[in-house]
């Protein structure tokens, strides 16, 4: 099979970016699979768009921009999982230092059960070094719910991960 220039620059560009991108995608979804889903469905847009794409070193923005339009989409399709509830869960104290690894461990396990805005906010921010203005115009909300969604975001992590305030 016989290939144009510009279908070799679209695979030389997966096989360059491609697991930085799916790094981006796991922080999104919370899960491997559904980020190899989520990067999967946001290539086939960008190759579906490679001739449109003028300035290539755009692509990575290109790129996680559909990721996060495709992602909320997904979330807007889904049906409520959890229901609010009048009695609150039992906390867990646990007494263990903690090491550098399990931090980590434990980070990446607050940010899955995060919401998925709340999630998304955050990655946006301190994962892609997003603005607050960037972030607003990407989940297409305003700046005000950015800054209390990460505010309230970055919370939740501090009490999962047992820093407080």
């Amino acid at each position: 099979m016989q290939t144009t220039g510009w279908e070799e620059e679209f695979r030389e560009y997966v096989r360059t970016r491609g697991p930085a991108l799916l790094r981006a995608a796991h922080q999104l979804t919370g899960h491997p699979l559904d980020a190899e889903d989520l990067l999967q469905n946001a290539l086939t847009k960008t190759y579906l768009a490679w001739e449109r794409i003028e300035d290539r070193r755009a692509l990575d923005g290109y790129v996680r921009r559909a990721m996060v339009n495709i992602n909320i989409s997904q979330w807007r399709r889904r049906k409520l999982e959890e229901y609010p509830s009048d009695e609150l869960p039992e906390m867990i104290v646990v007494d263990e230092p903690v090491t550098c690894g399990d931090v980590h461990e434990q980070l990446e396990q607050a940010l899955e059960e995060l919401p998925e805005r709340m999630r998304a906010a955050i990655v946006l921010r301190y994962y892609e070094d997003m603005t607050e203005p960037e972030i607003a115009r990407t989940l297409g909300i305003s700046v005000g719910t950015v800054k209390s969604t990460v505010s309230r975001g970055m919370a939740k992590l501090r009490t999962a991960l047992g820093l407080g305030r």
